[in-house]
Order: structure tokens, then sequence, then C-alpha cells
């Protein structure tokens, strides 16, 4: 008897403590869903997206970190940006998106106003001039003209919808922004410029701009950029630099010409020079890499690569975490951007929709594109890793595109709740009152 009296002391007080790890569990999933609220995969995306950002950052900046009396500069700078980013997610995310209509129409003024301040007194830095240098911050207005382009598309896109699509108008409003922003940043940044064309070239695809209209767009694009690869091949360096304003053609000349120099050097003649630096140096750091790679810190080539925290830092991934962690790296922008699309096939109005798409897509075409350059599939462009490479203004800009995702995810599915549970009540009254007695 005594034993059964155990035993069942012993249950009942299991029993109890299942419960009680059971409300645990539950309070502490609630308490999560009420402070990180909209899409949980996101969420996982970006907190892995900002580990990766503060191991390799301080990895690649190992030339800045020689002087041991600021051995923890590097990483102090890059993660006060990233507490300053997720301030900025959360703050967003809680924002509902109908209030970031009339961003754009603030926010693309003042980037036009910023870039024709850079084109005229703006700060050198890498020789380009990009920047505006206010004394206690360094701010590039290109990242603020990028993200106000994109609201702006997003707007106009729902403003002119209709049952056959975007409206004739549409597609002109918008090259009519995005024209002149893009023209205001390709002399000091074409890369840039190109990138943002092609976001919103694909935001109109997604919305639903005529195909007619998008075809003649691609003729006169294409013609465009034969024209300026004609001029590149074949004009003179010499021609190109003296050409008021312009002298950033050099850089793509001997970028474009590189790429496409097709002439294979035996490894015992081939030489690095200053023009092949980087790619050289990238190109080994991949090669020297495995499945699983060096190891975290344990990179050969950061001490080469003169921007190996910044443009090529996905170069440094592969050295450090193989083939494997620049595949993950890939992997996690595919799932980013396979979720956006998810959430605006959810969304009931159009400006929603294209807002988390023309975000996700910036994000993902950008690092894309850097990607392509640190593997040698894309001539060297500048184009940081979005939300892992070291910066400033773009880190807090990416991050303003995963609470705009955010946003446009949790107040989506809490309209669908919300309809729901109107729909219960409504289904509920229309019971008799003798049936629901019962």
């Amino acid at each position: 008897m005594f034993c059964i009296g155990v035993a069942d002391y012993f249950c009942i007080f299991a029993h109890r403590l299942f419960i009680s790890q059971q409300n645990i569990r539950y309070k502490g999933m609630e308490f999560l869903n009420r402070v990180f609220r909209g899409d949980k995969v996101v969420w996982v995306v970006f907190m892995i997206l900002l580990l990766i950002s503060v191991v390799e950052v301080f990895s690649a900046a190992s030339m800045l970190t020689y002087d041991k009396e600021h051995f923890w500069s590097p990483i102090r700078g890059h993660s006060v940006n990233l507490l300053l980013g997720f301030i900025v997610v959360y703050g967003f995310h809680l924002v509902p998106y109908r209030f970031y209509k009339a961003v754009p129409f603030v926010l693309v003024p003042a980037s036009i106003g910023m870039l024709l301040w850079v084109l005229l007194k703006g700060s050198d830095v890498n020789d380009a001039a990009r920047w505006i240098d206010l004394g206690f911050i360094t701010i590039q207005p290109s990242e603020f003209a990028k993200v106000g382009v994109v609201m702006g598309t997003a707007f106009l896109l729902s403003r002119t919808q209709s049952d056959d699509g975007a409206g004739p108008d549409a597609m002109n409003w918008i090259l009519w922004m995005t024209g002149i922003v893009c023209a205001l940043i390709a002399p000091e940044n074409l890369s840039t410029a190109v990138l943002l064309f092609g976001v919103v070239f694909l935001m109109m695809y997604v919305g639903r701009v005529p195909l007619k209209q998008l075809g003649k767009l691609v003729l006169v694009l294409g013609a465009a950029g034969a024209l300026f690869l004609s001029v590149l091949l074949f004009v003179p360096s010499k021609t190109l630099a003296s050409i008021p304003g312009l002298n950033r053609l050099t850089t793509w000349q001997g970028r474009i010409k590189r790429f496409g120099d097709s002439d294979k050097v035996p490894a015992a003649q081939f030489k690095i020079t200053d023009k092949n630096f980087q790619e050289t140096h990238a190109t080994m750091a991949i090669a020297s890499s495995n499945v699983i790679g060096r190891g975290p810190g344990n990179s050969v080539e950061r001490d080469y690569l003169p921007q190996a925290y910044s443009d090529f830092i996905y170069a440094i991934i592969i050295e450090e975490l193989g083939l494997l962690g620049g595949a993950g790296v890939v992997l996690l922008y595919i799932i980013l951007l396979v979720r956006a699309a998810k959430i605006a096939q959810r969304c009931r109005s159009y400006f929603p929709a294209f807002l988390v798409m023309g975000c996700a897509l910036m994000l993902v075409a950008q690092a894309m594109l850097n990607m392509m350059v640190a593997v040698g599939l894309f001539p060297v462009t500048g184009q940081p890793l979005p939300l892992i490479s070291r910066g400033g203004t773009s880190t807090i800009i990416n991050c303003g595109y995963i609470g705009m995702i955010l946003s446009v995810s949790y107040y989506t599915e809490k309209m669908e709740l919300d309809a729901q549970l109107a729909a219960e009540q409504t289904a509920e009254a229309d019971i008799p009152e003798i049936l629901r007695e019962q």
C-alpha cells in the first residue's frame, strides 16, 4: 500500500509538473508572438544574417585591428550599427503599412536634394563622391533614394491598378521618378543606379504593367546598354577621363575589359597588379576553401583584400565556412524572397503586396549581385552584401526593408484573424436562440 501511495503521489507530481511546463511553454510562445510580430521565418532569417555578419565582419576586419589599443573598435562600431538596425526593424514592424504610403512624397524629393548636394560637394571615399559628411555622421543619400523609389513605385502601381492590370500612365510616372533619381546616382555610383532601375523594372512586371510597354522599354534599354558598352570598349581612356563629371567611366572601362578578357595566362606567368588585385585575391580565397572551409576567423586572404569586410565579404565567408556556408547564405536570401512572395499573396490590397515584393527584390537582387562579383561572374561593382557587410547607412536602410516586410506580414495576418472572428460572430448570430441554448 505504501508503494502504491508513493507511485500515486509521483504520478500526480509528474502530471502537475507537465502541466506547469506546458503553461510556461504556452506563455513563452505567447510572449514571443506578442514581441516579435509578423512572419517568424523572416525574423529567423534576419537573426541568422546578423549573426553571420558579426562573426565574419570581425574576422574580415583584421586589417583594422592590428593596433591593440583599437582591437575592438571595428566590430564595436559595426555592432552599434546592427543594434540600431534591429531597433529600426522593431520600430518599422510596429507601424501599420498604410502609413508608408505617405513616405515617398517626402523621401523622394529629399533624396533628390541630397543627391544634388553630393554631386556638388560630396565627400570622397575610395575615389568616389557618394557621401554627405555632417561631421558627427556620414550618410549615403543613394540608400535613401533607393528605398524612396521602391516605396513610390509600390504606391504608383497600387493607385493605377484595375482588373486588367496597371494603367497605361503608371510606367510613365514611375520612369520619370526613377529616371531622375538614377541619373543623379549614376555619375558616382553606376552599379547602384543600374540595380535600382532593375528592381523597379521587376516591380513593374509584378505590378502587371502591360507587356507591350515593358517590351518597348527593354528595346530602349538594350540599345542604350549596347551604346554604353561600345563607348567603354572603343573610346580611349584618356578621352573618357577628360569628360567633366564622368571620370568614373574609366574605372568601369577597366573593370569590363578585365572581366571580358578571355586570354588564359599560365600560373607561372600570372602577375597580380593594382588593377586585378581584388578579383585575384577573392578568387584565391574561394579556391583555397573546401566543403567546410578553414573555420571562422582563419581566413588568409582577408589580410590582402582591401574591402574584405564589405564588397568581398562573400569570398571570406566561403573561405572560412566552405561551400556549405556559401550555399547556406544564398539559401537564406532565397527563403527571404519566397516568404515575401507568400506574404504578398495574402495581402488584400495592392500597396502592401507591391511594397513587400519591392523590399525583398531590392535585398535579394543586391545580394546576388555582390555574390556574383565575389565568384567572378560579374564585373566589380562595389555593392555590399545586405545585412552582412560592414556599413552604416546601408545597414540601417536594409533593416528598414525587413521592418516593412514584417509590418505587412503582421497587419495582413491581423486583418485575416479579425475577418475570421467577425465571420464566426455573424454565423453565431444567425443561429436561432433555441438552437444556441441546446
